[in-house]
């Protein structure tokens, strides 16, 4: 008995201990509209999916990641588990893209990373059926692999409709840290062609943010405890980095990005100050003098305790988000939805 006392006590200390390295949520902080079901381990990252052919129909899709018992989950907007793929092997991030030909046929797609694994992940929305005949490896013949990042580049002009999958890993080279990979039907399952390596990684921690906006044509990814790094989504771009930017304004590390439009070219860059319980806003379109110029708008304090991943999206979905809505993971195994109308008011005083 004595024994057990013991380690009670000792289990509580650290728990206690463990807690108190947190930052507490700030008295002013914007509280989520919508709280997710709980999943079994540790949520990560969302996506937002939202059915072409009917705008009512709005699913978050989000990862929980932990070794051999992990999962792809969806919520409805009511934060109710619907789907489920489980299990994975350490699923870190997800994002989505639309229109993914399939010989014939054009669906929506779900792609996330599967660390344990080294591949990434391709579903079909909004069914969550396996697309990859079990997994594509990324990273390959890479002494650092480990997939984390991910995000979804669609690249659709005169010219071609392509999407491609810009992939981060845990950890790697100071330069090519990203690969981006085309995203390809073969006529039985999608397969990846890598079309280029690039990236700076200057901080001492890891990149897993990535966020691509398709219609500006920029990927913008966090740097943790650095900055946040801006490149041209297209490959054949170049590998210049356009911009680097929020290296002053984060406490630790700058963690989830989420890009909220407005219009094709205007909105919001929203990336999570992960050890402060806040989101850091900038300008979508840059400056008035200068597109790649991201001054800091505002930060925006929130209910999410160390928020790692985020998404956003602002077509109203129902009465509870008539602006939109901002989805972000939290500790607790779930996500929050935020009513954007709230970040809005704040962001007008």
């Amino acid at each position: 008995m004595k024994k057990l006392l013991i380690i009670s006590t000792a289990l509580t200390y650290m728990l206690t201990a463990c807690h108190s390295k947190l930052a507490p949520v700030a008295k002013d902080a914007i509280k989520p509209t919508i709280i997710t079901e709980q999943v079994p381990n540790d949520t990560d990252d969302p996506a937002i999916w939202i059915n072409p052919k009917d705008s009512s129909q709005v699913i978050v899709i989000g990862t929980d990641k932990h070794e051999k018992t992990g999962g792809l989950y969806a919520f409805d907007m009511d934060g109710k588990i619907i789907n489920k793929v489980v299990p994975l092997d350490r699923p870190n991030n997800v994002d989505i893209a639309y229109g993914f030909k399939m010989g014939d046929q054009t669906i929506d797609i779900a792609v996330l990373t599967e660390r344990g694994t080294n591949k990434i992940r391709v579903f079909s929305l909004p069914d969550l059926k396996p697309l990859d005949q079990g997994g594509i490896p990324v990273f390959e013949g890479e002494q650092e692999r480990s997939p984390m990042g991910i995000a979804l580049y669609t690249q659709q002009d005169s010219s071609a409709h392509k999407i491609y999958a810009v992939v981060g890993r845990k950890s790697g080279p100071s330069e090519r840290y990203l690969f981006q990979y085309e995203l390809i039907w073969n006529g039985q399952a999608v397969e990846a062609e890598k079309v280029r390596e690039f990236g700076q990684y200057v901080g001492g921690k890891e990149i897993e943010a990535i966020a691509v906006d398709n219609e500006l044509g920029y990927i913008y990814y966090s740097d943790e405890g650095y900055g946040i790094h801006k490149y041209y989504a297209n490959p054949k771009k170049g590998n210049e980095e356009l911009a680097l930017f929020g290296q002053k304004d984060f406490k630790s590390d700058h963690e989830g990005i989420a890009i909220y439009k407005q219009t094709d070219s205007t909105g919001y860059i929203l990336v999570s100050n992960q050890q402060n319980n806040s989101f850091n806003i900038y300008p979508r379109e840059g400056s008035v003098e200068n597109a790649n110029q991201h001054p800091l708008l505002k930060e925006i304090p929130v209910s999410t305790i160390e928020c790692d991943g985020a998404d956003a999206v602002s077509m109203p979905i129902g009465s509870k988000f008539p602006k939109g809505v901002l989805v972000a993971m939290s500790n607790g195994r779930v996500f929050h939805y935020y009513d954007w109308q709230l970040i809005e008011n704040l962001l007008s005083k």
